[in-house]
């Protein structure tokens, strides 16, 4: 202990004696260790830390399964319950259904996202209120009382906190419910959930083929995954030969975090996490570079410490500690770099698509953990090189070349210009990927929705309460809404409808074209809304051929339909799909809809419309939800009627809450902020890496000009031009660059394609994106290789002889 401290306050003193190198090796690892910890700390709170549930390697998701066109659904509620009878593989089987409440005795109306859970879910979770009591057994039942659980955020944002709302009445849909219990802070479950009431079995909504219900179980002690999916598998066979509306249907059983944490989310972060992990070694090549430059600069006094009696370990230890203290010093000044990383990435994220609760990072103890390793273990990569081959080497010639430190041998060299190659490779990669994810975002951001959004003001209103549960009753009321919105001073059109474009709100089943039988099941499917008559003309857009359906077909629920291009394509190939019928596979008592007019493909659920599905607009009164969408076409501001509407609204029933009230052009750009995202983080990625890769390049060919100065002096003295010294110094560079950008070009192609579902409308081998970086980076390279290169050529052949 005595020689490692000894050691320590060594290093201390020579690390303080070289401040321009400590101050750039600290900055260079400081960058490295703060992007990858905030990046970290990303992946620890998405991949590695735990659910907070009991035991959560133990909790499934269930799922039914189409046998026939492989798709997952919800479970429905007589399924639910028979396999919670039959199967022997679980524990406990609970579901949650997603649920919207307006709570109305306060001042505003406010809606608010919540959940109907069984009776049992957040026991076999193994979660429990932090004050009051869960929900018993007898009050998920039809006619119990009404009961509600609330979340601690909105315990605290809308009752103060008080724990006098025990035993309180809230109206929640114009129904009382009695407050039960608060959960615990931060509990959202099962993402973005305010507050809880029992299922109730769906308030009596008991249909096989209404696939509602996420469900979760336990597995039994002892029971893998793989047992339980197969038992399900039998109780789901069982009940397909039994019930007609199960005969496509069978079962799916999957572990809680593969579904809370699909494919591509897991791709994001992982590719992120590679994206710093380039940064880093980057910056340890940077470093390594620097320590072999400081290294040979302290030739004489390692040879001095070697002739003292100091072994090669004893060396190369000390060394070690110099550069595992740079590291370390630089792991403290990132972890506040990193800090600030999360605030940015937290600032990046809108409010309005915000992340599940489950998802919250932060600079926690793994993460700091993490900071302390990687210091740790980065020092000892960038430094162990450079310590070996300073130990190594000849101690008389060390001694004789003194203080003059130009001995430097062609291995220590040919490291030095490796690790270049290997930082310009990787910032290439880097670059690359930034400009691909900067492409998707520039390409999305200028797509054309399809209609001009400029004029365009939305939001979204929800229907609460008994009154409200026949289509007619909310057919009319939408329809009421409608009337008074365009009514309004600086209106000219408005309609309602479930589906706002490029957000979604359609329903979807498989279509059946009148006259051509097929397999049931095998259906091709479409998209289905309904609409008030104003839909296109609100948006602006103009029909192809035929017509819109006039106010009296909405109002008598004629059952007429306006279809885009790709379903008139598709269902009638080669033929006018003017004047031909349709219905929907889900309700074979449906009616027959008679095609009136042909209508321009849009984006209605997101802007990535490559692939546009089939699509028809029905009237309102065919898919009228409690939950719809307006739209308002303006003369003006669209933001500026807002209060107008408001008023519009609350007039025509003051017990409406609006939710989600954004201009359609914000909408359009929350429809694509992640790329935006990406292509940020890349591009701080990769222009961090490029500044790194230059000084690289920088410093090897200014490193090698002040050893070559006795060389550049002959070939002066010998008639040498100034334009021969550029061209061969940066030709030098520029060498070392292109073995660089050649590697990188390689990885680059090799890479690039697992990126490849992250990117809309450029190809992940994309020409122009590799083209232009590696053009860019041959310039750079050109610069750093040019700026000592130009020190060069001011050499003085009479001094430079005379350094001999």
């Amino acid at each position: 202990m005595d020689t490692f401290l000894q050691d320590v306050r060594y290093a201390l003193r020579t690390l303080a004696r070289s401040r321009s190198f400590t101050i750039i090796a600290i900055a260079c690892m400081a960058i490295g260790i703060g992007v990858n910890t905030t990046i970290f700390s990303v992946v620890n709170a998405i991949l590695l830390r735990p659910f907070d549930f009991e035991d959560p390697d133990r909790l499934v998701i269930l799922q039914e399964l189409n046998t026939r066109n492989g798709y997952d659904a919800g479970v429905s509620w007589p399924n639910l319950i028979d396999w919670r009878a039959q199967s022997t593989t679980f524990r406990d089987i609970g579901a949650v259904q997603g649920r919207s409440f307006t709570l109305a005795n306060v001042d505003e109306p406010e809606r608010i996202v919540g959940s109907a859970v069984t009776w049992n879910l957040f026991p076999l979770l193994g979660m429990k209120p932090a004050l009051g009591r869960g929900i018993r057994a007898e009050e998920d039942k039809p006619g119990a009382e009404r009961v509600v659980l609330l979340s601690d955020g909105l315990w605290r944002r809308r009752f103060g906190a008080d724990p006098a709302i025990l035993g309180k009445t809230l109206v929640l849909n114009e129904m009382p419910h009695t407050v039960i219990g608060v959960m615990g802070i931060g509990f959202k479950f099962p993402e973005e959930s305010e507050l809880w009431v029992p299922l109730r079995e769906l308030d009596g909504r008991l249909a096989r083929d209404s696939k509602e219900l996420f469900a979760f179980a336990r597995l039994a002690p002892g029971v893998t995954v793989a047992q339980a999916r197969s038992g399900l598998t039998q109780v789901a066979s069982r009940l397909a030969r039994e019930y007609r509306e199960n005969a496509d249907w069978s079962a799916r059983v999957s572990l809680i975090r593969d579904e809370f944490i699909p494919d591509d989310v897991r791709l994001i972060v992982l590719t992120m996490m590679g994206a710093v992990t380039f940064v880093l070694l980057i910056a340890c090549a940077n470093v390594a570079n620097l320590m072999l430059a400081r290294a040979t600069g302290r030739s004489r006094e390692i040879a001095i410490r070697a002739a003292l009696g100091a072994g090669r370990r004893r060396i190369v230890t000390q060394l070690l500690i110099e550069s595992v203290m740079i590291a370390l010093v630089g792991g403290m000044l990132g972890i506040p770099l990193a800090a600030w990383g999360l605030r940015l990435l937290d600032s990046a994220i809108p409010a309005a698509d915000a992340l599940p609760y489950y998802i919250d990072w932060g600079i926690d103890r793994p993460t700091l953990l993490y900071t302390v390793l990687i210091s740790a273990v980065t020092g000892i990569l960038f430094g162990l090189t450079p310590a070996l081959q300073a130990s190594r080497g000849s101690l008389q010639e060390a001694l004789r070349d003194g203080a003059r430190g130009s001995g430097i041998g062609a291995k220590r060299s040919r490291f030095r210009n490796t690790l270049v190659v290997a930082e310009i490779a990787l910032s290439l990669v880097l670059l690359v990927g930034a400009t691909l994810f900067v492409r998707s975002f520039y390409g999305l951001q200028m797509a054309s929705a399809g209609y001009d959004t400029a004029p365009l003001m939305t939001t979204r209103f929800y229907m609460q309460g008994p009154r409200y549960d026949s289509l007619g009753a909310r057919a009319r009321r939408a329809e009421d809404i409608v009337q008074r919105i365009e009514a309004l001073p600086g209106v000219q059109s408005a309609f309602a409808s479930g589906l706002i474009p490029a957000t979604g709100g359609a329903g979807g089943s498989g279509i059946v074209v009148e006259g051509r039988p097929v397999e049931r099941g095998s259906e091709p499917f479409g998209l289905y809304a309904g609409v008030s008559e104003h839909f296109f003309e609100t948006l602006g857009i103009r029909l192809v051929s035929g017509r819109m359906f006039t106010s009296a077909e909405a109002r008598d629920s004629t059952p007429v339909a306006v279809i885009n291009q790709t379903m008139a394509r598709r269902m009638w190939p080669g033929s006018v799909a003017l004047g031909r019928r349709f219905r929907y596979a889900h309700d074979s008592t449906g009616p027959w809809y008679t095609v009136v007019g042909i209508a321009p493909d849009i984006a209605n659920d997101d802007l990535d419309n490559r692939d546009p599905q089939s699509a028809a607009y029905l009237p309102l009164r065919f898919g009228v939800w409690r939950g719809l969408g307006l739209v308002v076409r303006t003369t003006g501001d669209p933001a500026a009627v807002t209060p107008l509407m408001r008023r519009a609204i609350r007039d025509s029933d003051a017990t409406i809450a609006l939710y989600d009230v954004y201009t359609m052009e914000r909408v359009r750009q929350l429809g694509f902020w992640q790329y935006g995202l990406f292509g940020s983080m890349f591009s701080i990625f990769g222009s961090i890496a490029l500044v790194l890769a230059s000084i690289g390049v920088y410093g090897v060919i200014s490193y090698g000009v002040s050893q070559r100065t006795q060389e550049i002096g002959v070939r002066v003295a010998l008639g040498a031009r100034n334009g021969d010294v550029l061209r061969l110094v940066i030709g030098q560079g520029m060498r070392l660059a292109g073995i660089g950008l050649l590697i990188g070009l390689a990885g680059a192609f090799a890479i690039t394609p697992v990126i490849r579902s992250l990117l809309v409308g450029v190809s992940p081998s994309d020409p122009l994106s590799f083209a232009a970086i590696t053009v860019f980076l041959t310039a750079v390279a050109a610069v750093a290789s040019w700026l000592p290169a130009r020190r060069a050529t001011a050499v003085d052949p009479i001094i430079a002889l005379r350094r001999d």
